[in-house]
C-alpha cells in the first residue's frame, strides 16, 4: 500500500506529493512532520462538522450542536476512519515509535488523519477538503438522530445530580502506570450524596474519568 492509495481511497490525488508524504510523517521520524498541517487540518474539520450539523439539525440549540460536533472530532471517531482507510500501513514513524506499535496507536492515527485534511487543503482549496471530509463522516453523520444522541457520561451524571440538587461529583487521579506512549491511568469519580465511590481505567485521563462516570451512572440508576 502507498500513500497515494490511501489519498485515493479519501478521493484526492495530490499534485503536490510533498504535502502528501508530510501529512503521513510523525514528528519521531523527524523534520518536516505533520504536526503543523495536523493543526490546520483540525480546525477545517472543526467547521465542516459545525456547518453540516447546522444544516442537518436546524432546530437543535447551541449546547447540542456542539455535543455532538465534539463527539464526531474526538479521537475515537478519527482514529475508527484511519483504521478503515488504513493509514497506519504508510505512516513513517521513527524506529522507536515503530517497534512500541506507533503504526496503531490512537492518538498518531487520529493526528495523521487530520493532517491529511490540512495537506488536502492547501494542495486543492478549502471546496475539495470539505467534500472529502463530508463524504467520509457522511456514514457517522447518518447514525445521528435528533434529539436521541448520546450525551458523554461525565455530562449525563452531572445532569442527573443536578436534576436532584446533589452535589457534583468529584475526579481524581489515581495513578498512572506504564511507558510514556503506552500510558494507563486509573481515576476514581467520587460521589457526596448519595456516598459513591467508582474506578475507572483508560488509556487517557479524559477516557478513564468517561468510564468512572459510566459506571457512577448505573449504580446510581439501578
Amino acid at each position: 500500500m502507498t500513500a497515494q492509495s490511501v489519498a485515493r481511497k479519501l478521493g484526492h490525488v495530490f499534485s503536490d506529493e510533498v504535502l502528501l508524504v508530510t501529512a503521513l510523517t510523525h514528528r519521531s521520524y523527524g523534520i518536516p512532520n505533520n504536526e503543523r498541517l495536523e493543526f490546520l487540518g483540525d480546525g477545517i474539520l472543526d467547521f465542516v462538522i459545525a456547518a453540516s450539523l447546522y444544516q442537518r439539525f436546524p432546530n437543535l440549540p447551541e449546547g447540542d450542536l456542539s455535543r455532538l460536533r465534539a463527539n464526531m472530532v474526538r479521537q475515537e471517531s478519527l482514529h475508527r476512519l484511519a483504521q478503515e482507510l488504513n493509514i497506519g500501513n504508510v505512516l513513517r514513524l521513527g524506529e522507536g515509535e515503530l517497534k512500541s506499535g506507533g503504526a496503531q496507536r490512537p492518538s498518531i492515527l487520529a493526528d495523521a488523519l487530520e493532517a491529511l485534511f490540512g495537506a488536502i487543503y492547501l494542495d486543492a482549496g478549502f471546496a475539495v477538503a470539505q467534500q472529502i471530509i463530508e463524504k467520509l463522516y457522511a456514514p457517522l453523520l447518518d447514525e445521528l438522530k435528533p434529539g436521541q444522541f448520546q450525551k458523554d457520561a461525565k455530562t449525563r451524571l452531572q445532569e442527573w445530580l443536578q436534576g436532584r440538587k446533589k452535589p457534583l461529583p468529584r475526579y481524581q487521579l489515581l495513578e498512572t502506570t506504564g511507558a510514556a506512549h503506552l500510558q494507563r491511568f486509573e481515576v476514581a469519580c467520587e460521589i457526596d450524596n448519595p456516598a459513591l465511590r467508582t474506578i475507572g481505567h483508560g488509556s487517557s485521563r479524559r477516557i478513564a474519568e468517561q468510564v468512572a462516570a459510566e459506571q457512577a451512572l448505573k449504580e446510581l440508576q439501578a
